[in-house]
């Protein structure tokens, strides 16, 4: 196979297995009040927030959507959403998406 056809290959391959995103939402009551997330459809799992229907993040409703990054694969969505509910990603969302 030529390495385009790999890369094809490659493509095809990302579009069958299901998305992974890493979101961030602010509440619009408390802004200073972020919350970190993964979901395969972030305007469901907003909808599902702004409902009540999570108890982390209920008493904060309403939630904005700051930004989601949609990631290859679930473990690569896994170690970014660690890394921003950990002290240096704190510090990376509120450098980067203040």
């Amino acid at each position: 196979m030529t390495r385009l056809g790999a890369e094809i290959a490659d493509l095809r391959d990302m579009s069958a297995s299901p998305k992974r995103f890493v979101y961030l939402l602010r509440s619009v009551r408390v802004p200073s009040r972020p919350y970190v997330g993964m979901t395969s459809n972030v305007v469901t799992r907003l909808g599902f927030h702004n409902a009540g229907l999570s108890r982390h993040t209920a008493k904060y409703r309403p939630w904005q959507l700051v930004v989601a990054l949609e990631f290859a694969t679930e473990e690569q969505a896994v170690r970014f959403e660690k890394y921003l509910k950990s002290g240096s990603g704190r510090a990376f969302t509120k450098r980067h998406f203040a």
